[in-house]
């Protein structure tokens, strides 16, 4: 017997019960034989089960295959729950089956699909909808804009707009689509195309209501049209604060701050947002002074600042390496707890590290409570850039949800710190992971087969950039040209840089580089004057190129002139990296006496570099007298400069000294992977010379792979179970591992100093590499380390007492010093 219910009551509670009482009602009018015969009642239980909690799709579903009859409202409700429930292919389905379908059908299906990231197949389906409904539209469009696509958004827009014609009902007049793509057309800079969408709201006399209106001032001054904003915002009838801020902003950041100011102060009490606005636009103006003043005056003011008020000032101040400002921000911060923000945190790590105060930046990191990626991966460049890379390494391997830019960050360190190896393995690691490889990989890679002069494995990585469409990015193509260059491939880097469309000065820059590295000085300069009718203005770093060029070309007349004519013809001040490519051309030249007259005049104090390089020029002419009195100013200036004592060093280290080894039939592979196993602790030989010699036996080796791969290596290799063994080996380590720190002793450096100023005579040397060749050769490697540990001082065994206790120099070393 049919029980008898109110079936309007029935549908009156539907509308808003919960999933609970909506199936007992589902009992009493399946009872009552209302459902699923009758429609009202089944499309109300379809709508309540669609907008309660996705469990209950079945139960829609099983509802909606058992009514006899359907219309649009019974699709749209079981197509609702299947997409509430992430069925979207079961929602398609149904939706292709309707017999007819309506404009909510079309809507409800296309957002649907663009929450499930399926752009193409919403995008297909907004073609296909007979009329474009502006929220389907604004659905795709939005979505395209997050997802960076501003260019295609534009596209499907024309494409709607030509289909629609001039329709009242069309997309483009209606007020969220446009200013959905007002904004687009401001966050990516399309002046053009934002233009246009003003023009068709004043044709077709569309309301600009005022987040419209905000729209187009935001967007005009984004794309630093500031007549234009002014224009919009002086048709409002009530100025709104963000449409003034943007206007603020604008006027700013364009470099008009008077009128940003005379805009601020209409306001009596301005908000934080408006002081922001200010502080930012003058940042991005890169105006530090006056962000800084009126950072000041927004405290005098009694306005608190918050974090992006902060953020702001501090990426001012390092950008503009304003180091006291900065400091005096990090105070305010830290007395108001505003660095425990990881916004603020992360712009005074940022701060620091543009300032170089990278102990400051690490303190700074320490001292945070929490961090996130964002932060993390500013720790890898930081510590990178310290040269703390096993650092950098703990700071990457801690990151749970690794970036793109983790990645990139930590292949970057890698190959800036002479760990190319390790660098092209994360490389690979990221390729068989599948990680997106963008630009910033690819040259990081291409840089680290450049620093250990694998074009097999660059060229490789050249072909992965073909294949992803980036061997056309100057800076791709870029880090290719040096890898080809400093392989000896002149001829392939040529080649690349001549079918780069339209170079620009970084890549006229590479060939430059390598024009000068492989000694084409003749052609570094038709290089030079091609590209000043290309319309390229000179930098520092061509000059740099250039002079270098001069320098290992021999071409000192034509160097010294380009020196001049920098300043003179191109207002590019020489720096302390053009006096040192002068100063080392001079050298070469064999014109001593002017390079220290040149020295001596420099605008600012010669560094130890230059000197040095007289210092080498004098070893290679056997000036002794000049050699004394340089190397006597060099260490006068140990007492205020420390690391100028081992720049000495290094330079005398790096002085070419002719050894029978060079070209010999000793192979460098063999010769270096013993190197590579003694110095990881692998060879058991070297346990039986863990005497008095070892300190002399260990700088050698040290210098041998200084001189192999282009940057000093730990004594104990990869070997991480050697690391905290005490003894003359971890003082050695610590020895070469304070040449980047500015406090160290004179007492540190004085042994190696007066050791390296000792050098034996070139036949000294040669007749001791004699005796060490032919047991190395042959495969004798402890009979060759007792040769190496043998005195060659002509019966004397020179000691100098240091810190790091007696340093003794054999034979090893001199045997490989132009190895």
């Amino acid at each position: 017997m049919a029980v008898i219910i109110d079936v309007r009551n029935c549908i009156q509670l539907l509308r808003s019960c919960s999933a609970v009482a909506g199936q007992q009602l589902h009992q009493l009018l399946l009872k009552s034989g209302h459902v699923p015969s009758s429609l009202p009642p089944s499309n109300s239980l379809l709508l309540m089960y669609a907008r309660c909690s996705p469990l209950h799709q079945h139960d829609a579903r099983r509802l909606f295959d058992e009514m006899p009859v359907k219309n649009c409202f019974s699709y749209n409700s079981v197509i609702t729950s299947h997409l509430n429930s992430g069925d979207h292919h079961a929602a398609l389905n149904i939706f292709r089956s309707m017999p007819e379908r309506n404009t909510f059908s079309w809507n409800t299906i296309i957002t649907g699909i663009v929450s499930t990231g399926n752009l193409d197949m919403a995008h297909s389906l907004l073609i296909e909808m007979p009329v474009k409904d502006p929220v389907a539209c604004n659905a795709v469009l939005h979505r395209y804009v997050r997802r960076g696509r501003a260019d295609e958004a534009f596209a499907l827009l024309r494409t709607v707009g030509q289909c629609s014609g001039a329709d009242a009902s069309s997309p483009w007049n209606d007020p969220f689509v446009l200013a959905t793509i007002v904004g687009a057309c401001a966050d990516w800079m399309k002046y053009d195309f934002g233009k246009q969408a003003h023009a068709r709201m004043v044709v077709s006399k569309i309301e600009q209501d005022l987040v419209l209106s905000c729209a187009l001032v935001n967007m005009y001054c984004k794309c630093g049209d500031l007549d234009s904003a002014r224009y919009v915002l002086n048709g409002l009838t009530q100025v709104d604060e963000f449409s003034l801020s943007a206007l603020i902003y604008g006027y700013a950041s364009c470099g008009h701050l008077h009128e940003a100011i005379r805009l601020f102060d209409r306001k009596e009490e301005p908000s934080i947002a408006m002081w922001n606005s200010l502080i930012s636009g003058c940042a991005f103006a890169c105006c530090g002074n006056d962000a800084f003043a009126l950072f000041a005056r927004m405290m005098r003011s009694d306005v608190l600042p918050d974090s992006s008020t902060y953020a702001s000032i501090l990426n001012v101040c390092g950008f503009s390496v304003m180091v006291n400002p900065g400091q005096q921000i990090h105070g305010c911060g830290l007395k108001c707890g505003a660095v425990n923000d990881i916004i603020v945190a992360s712009a005074l790590i940022d701060f620091y590290s543009k300032c170089g105060l990278w102990e400051d930046a690490c303190r700074a990191f320490r001292e945070l409570r929490f961090h996130d990626t964002i932060v993390l991966n500013s720790m890898i460049t930081v510590y990178s850039n310290c040269g703390q890379i096993e650092e950098a390494r703990r700071i990457f391997d801690m990151i749970t949800g690794k970036s793109v830019i983790s990645w990139n960050s930590m292949v970057v360190g890698l190959s800036q710190n002479g760990h190319a190896r390790d660098a092209l393995g994360l490389f690979c690691e990221m390729h068989r992971l599948g990680l997106r490889l963008d630009k910033v990989a690819i040259a990081s890679a291409l840089s680290a087969s450049s620093s250990i002069c694998s074009i097999s494995f660059g060229e490789q990585i050249f072909s992965l950039a073909t294949v992803l469409g980036l061997q056309s990015d100057h800076v791709v193509a870029s880090s290719l040209i040096d890898l080809y260059c400093k392989c000896g491939s002149l001829a392939n880097g040529c080649r690349i840089f001549e079918e780069i469309d339209k170079p620009d000065e970084v890549l006229w820059n590479s060939m430059l580089i390598g024009y000068a590295s492989n000694g084409y000085g003749h052609e570094a300069l038709e290089l030079l004057e091609l590209m000043k009718t290309k319309g390229i203005k000179p930098s520092e770093r061509t000059f740099i190129a250039v002079l270098s060029a001069c320098c290992h070309s021999g071409l000192v007349k034509e160097g010294l002139t380009w020196f001049h004519r920098m300043q003179a013809d191109f207002s590019v001040s020489p720096s302390a990296e053009h006096y040192a490519c002068v100063t080392d051309l001079l050298v070469r030249a064999g014109r001593l006496e002017e390079s220290v007259e040149f020295i001596e005049n420099m605008p600012f104090e010669a560094d130890a570099v230059s000197w040095t390089t007289v210092i080498g020029g004098c070893k290679a002419q056997g000036n002794e007298a000049m050699m004394q009195k340089v190397a006597k100013k060099l260490m006068e200036m140990e007492s205020s400069h420390p690391s100028f004592a081992l720049s000495y060093f290094h330079a005398l280290c790096c002085q070419p000294i002719p050894g029978p080894l060079v070209g010999g039939s000793a192979a460098a592979k063999d010769v270096n992977k013993w190197l590579d196993e003694i110095i990881g602790g692998y060879d058991s030989s070297i346990r039986e010379f863990h005497g008095g010699d070892d300190q002399k036996l260990l700088i050698s080796l040290l210098k041998i792979l200084c001189r192999h791969y282009g940057k000093l290596r730990s004594p104990f290799g990869s070997d991480p179970s050697q690391e905290g063994i005490a003894g003359p080996e971890m003082a050695v380590t610590k020895l070469f591992s304070s040449c980047k720190s500015s406090g160290a002793h004179k007492g540190e450096y004085g042994a190696i100093v007066h050791c390296m100023k000792n050098i034996p005579s070139e036949n000294q040397i040669q007749a001791t590499a004699k005796e060490v060749q032919n047991p190395l050769v042959s495969g004798r490697r402890k009979e060759a380390l007792q040769y190496a540990q043998a005195d060659v001082f002509n019966g004397e065994n020179p000691t100098v007492d240091g810190n790091y206790g007696n340093l003794h120099y054999g034979k090893l070393w001199y045997q490989y010093t132009s190895s």
